[in-house]
C-alpha cells in the first residue's frame, strides 16, 4: 500500500488520526520501533512546516503494529533529527513508496 501524505498542522493531524482510532503513543515505544521496524506499517504521514522557522518542522506518523495497535509518532522533521526511531520511520516511509 502506498503511503498517504496529508499536510496540516500537527494538532489537526493528531485530531484526525485520533478520530480514526490511532490512539497509542508510539513515542513511548521508540526503542521497540528501532529494534523491530519490520513490525510496523506507516499508514499516514502528516508533515507540517512552521511559518517562521525551519526549526518548527514536524512529522506525524500514523502507524499500525503487526499486533493491530494503531497510534502516532511525532518527531521533528529534518535530516539531522535526534530521534533514531524517527530516522527508522523515515526510512520505512521511503521504502514503502518504492
Amino acid at each position: 500500500m502506498k503511503n498517504r501524505y496529508h499536510y496540516a498542522s500537527v494538532l489537526k493531524a493528531l485530531e484526525e488520526l485520533k478520530a480514526m482510532d490511532f490512539v497509542v503513543d508510539f513515542n513511548l515505544q521508540e526503542e521497540t520501533i528501532m529494534n523491530n521496524p519490520e513490525n510496523y506499517q506507516i499508514l499516514h504521514i502528516y508533515r507540517y512546516e512552521g511559518d517562521t522557522s525551519p526549526d518548527e518542522e514536524a512529522v506525524v506518523y500514523g502507524i499500525k503494529s503487526n499486533t493491530g495497535e494503531k497510534g502516532v509518532f511525532v518527531a521533528g522533521f529534518s535530516a539531522n533529527s535526534e530521534s533514531h526511531a524517527a530516522q527508522v520511520l523515515l526510512e520505512l516511509s521511503i521504502k514503502g513508496n518504492k
